[in-house]
């Protein structure tokens, strides 16, 4: 039996990238997951059918985030296919470029709609189907470690309210046994980075370079540190950021 076996967790942006990564490791390990999608339906698809040909259990729902209403459609459709929740992952999220200069307000709003206001409703929203003892896993970033990117200021500053988020929140959930982390990872290589990680060479090796590793992270290096906050092995570990840098920030 795994680790998680009997749990029921729900990933955002699960489809693709780290979440996907988050829902099959977790699927790995006993959970059955719901896997979030905002768009592409064949992404889920593919990741839910991954699962299940690996021997796990997994269902995919769509809710589109950053806009009202957008939890009440996720859970809507979480309730769907399960009567309660062990495990919830806020890993959905958006990165464009702009530094304070061409930095919009449509884009600042949307930039917090997604990455902030999402997560704080979505938990909000689930402390009812949470069962105590449960767990909230909260995706941040490296660039709130100390890390500074001025064309990511926007991303960093949201995701900079998702650590207080979880830090304060951790504190009001422990009385119910509910334990509350982030991880913020440094790059990894995703589609999303695919642009500069796969496609020049130098910039990937200059990456690699920055962590004693010596090489650039993967998704199932962040999966492996969310699998562990999620675990009972974790239980007296709450209120942290987790760095999964693998060790750029040294």
């Amino acid at each position: 039996m795994g680790a998680l076996t009997g749990k029921v967790a729900l990933v955002t942006g699960g489809s693709r990238g780290i979440g996907r990564a988050i829902a099959e490791r977790l699927a790995r390990d006993g959970a059955r997951v719901g896997v979030h999608y905002s768009a592409r339906v064949e992404a889920a698809e593919q990741a839910v059918a991954a699962i299940r040909d690996a021997g796990g259990s997994a269902f995919a729902l769509r809710a589109e985030l950053g806009v009202p209403g957008d939890a009440e459609a996720l859970w809507s459709a979480f309730d769907a296919h399960a009567d309660g929740l062990d495990i919830l992952v806020n890993n959905a999220g958006i990165a464009e470029t702009g530094g304070v200069a061409d930095t919009t307000p449509e884009l600042f709003e949307r930039t917090f709609a997604v990455n902030a206001r999402a997560p704080f409703f979505l938990a909000q929203q689930a402390l009812g189907r949470l069962r105590d003892g449960g767990r909230i896993v909260n995706i941040s970033t490296s660039y709130t470690l100390g890390k500074a990117e001025p064309q990511l200021i926007a991303y960093a500053m949201s995701k900079a309210a998702v650590d207080v988020f979880t830090t304060t929140l951790a504190k009001e959930l422990g009385p119910r046994g509910i334990t509350v982390n982030a991880v913020n990872p440094g790059a990894i290589d995703t589609d999303l980075n695919a642009w500069w990680l796969r496609g020049d060479e130098a910039a990937r090796e200059a990456t690699a370079a920055r962590s004693p590793l010596a090489r650039v992270g993967m998704p199932d290096d962040v999966a492996g540190v969310v699998a562990f906050l999620a675990s009972e092995d974790a239980g007296w570990v709450t209120g942290q950021r987790l760095d999964a840098t693998g060790g750029a920030l040294l």
